[in-house]
């Protein structure tokens, strides 16, 4: 099973867009009709929203603005399915996203048919900002098909049938991961954000320079085996590894494990989106929040990298070489081979506040509203995980959430300062 249709730089802008619109509705095929309009908490949002929103990306940022003859599909829509435009008007409220029974789930892949027709006359124009919108609408739309995987698995985790969302990669690895390995790198002036003429986000530039002191990194990711260790050592009773804000939330919200690990009679399971399954302990440890990231790496005597030695760690990898949605297992492989790898897998927390790169400015106009407005209170990810679609991530990728988040595809890569 391929989760996702093949996308790459090969593709010329029509045949991309295509692909990329097909991947959002084939990855909710193995859906019921029930499973669309669920929202299971308010920072997740329902498989229909995600439909809508991308699509409302669409229609808002390049039909109404440079397609005269194009007319609203629906007026009511521009608030429906905004997320967070306030320059554009009030969204609906993000908690509420699952209270929409209407428009239904038929009416939302006709809105979809309607706006991809009016794009066509759009993706054949030779007009540069138009071809740029279009691009960032489709790394937009990837970013939401992660969403979708992620939002559809805390709401299927957490139902006490365990219902699967696919039957593929059901097994649990059984390798063995061979022993932490460390790194070194020199450090020294470095060069941090995107470089060329492909595509980048806004909150990757300016490219700079940063100074780096002498560093290592694990060659591999934290394992179950590993965390269940630090689990058994008292890790959530000892408020010693614990950031203040992140004893509170965890004495606040009972945890005392990650996210999708359950115990029974001794014996521990997690599920996966192929159903639950007994813990493989060679597995990459997931769905485990920054502030436990951090406390791990506390417990472990080590820390968590900046965001700026993994990018510098990371710079010369191939990122098509990992375990993304495109491979269909949709769950973290296990760590016997290839464990240098940085790419794909899981989001990896790092240390760094999500803020602005010396000389940022946000875009203009109210696109400027995608990244810039989002940095304060929240931690950086590096990497891409098995949500992610492949090639859409690079070494100098920032992703971004707030340290207490745990229903993303994110896990431990452990550093500390070289000897």
């Amino acid at each position: 099973m391929s989760a996702t249709p093949k996308d790459g730089p090969e593709l010329g802008l029509a045949e991309r867009y295509a692909v990329v619109r097909a991947c959002s509705e084939a990855l909710c095929q193995p859906l019921c009709i029930e499973d669309y309009g669920v929202q299971p908490m308010d920072d997740a949002s329902p498989p229909k929203w995600h439909l809508a929103h991308t699509t409302w990306f669409f229609e808002t940022f390049l039909l109404a603005e440079f397609l005269d003859s194009h007319r609203p599909v629906d007026e009511r829509y521009e608030m429906l399915f905004n997320s967070y435009y306030n320059g554009v008007g009030e969204p609906f409220p993000r908690p509420r996203r699952g209270h929409l029974s209407r428009p239904t789930v038929s009416e939302v892949k006709d809105y979809r048919a309607t706006v991809d027709s009016a794009m066509a006359a759009l993706l054949e124009r030779d007009d540069a900002e138009i071809r740029r919108r279009i691009e960032l609408g489709l790394q937009h739309e990837q970013q939401h098909q992660e969403l979708i995987l992620t939002d559809l698995k805390y709401n299927l985790g957490l139902n006490p049938l365990k219902p699967a969302y696919h039957r593929h990669g059901l097994d649990a690895t059984a390798a063995t991961a061979r022993p932490l390995a460390f790194t070194e790198h020199e450090g020294g002036d470095v060069r941090i954000g995107a470089t060329g003429d492909a595509f980048c986000f806004d909150n990757e530039l300016p490219r700079h320079r940063a100074w780096l002191a002498p560093f290592a990194l694990a060659d591999r990711l934290v394992t179950n085996g590993e965390y269940l260790a630090f689990m058994r050592d008292g890790g959530y009773r000892n408020p010693a590894w614990w950031l203040a804000d992140g004893w509170d939330a965890a004495c606040a919200n009972r945890w005392c494990k990650p996210l999708y690990w359950r115990e029974q009679d001794g014996l521990w399971f997690e599920y996966r989106l192929g159903g639950e399954q007994p813990l493989a302990l060679s597995d990459p440890v997931v769905h485990v929040n920054g502030f436990e990231a951090d406390a791990y790496a506390r417990w472990a005597g080590c820390r968590l990298p900046t965001e700026f030695e993994w990018e510098a760690a990371a710079q010369g990898l191939d990122p098509a070489v990992g375990n993304f949605a495109d491979a269909g297992r949709l769950h973290p492989g296990g760590l016997s081979s290839a464990q240098g790898q940085m790419f794909g897998d899981l989001w990896e927390w790092t240390s760094s506040a999500y803020g602005p790169y010396p000389g940022y400015r946000p875009p203009a106009g109210t696109l400027g509203e995608y990244n810039g407005k989002f940095m304060s209170g929240q931690l950086v990810l590096r990497g891409g995980s098995c949500a992610t679609p492949q090639g859409h991530v690079r070494a100098s990728y920032r992703n971004f959430f707030r340290p207490g988040a745990r229903w993303q595809f994110s896990g431990i890569r452990l550093a500390k300062d070289a000897a």
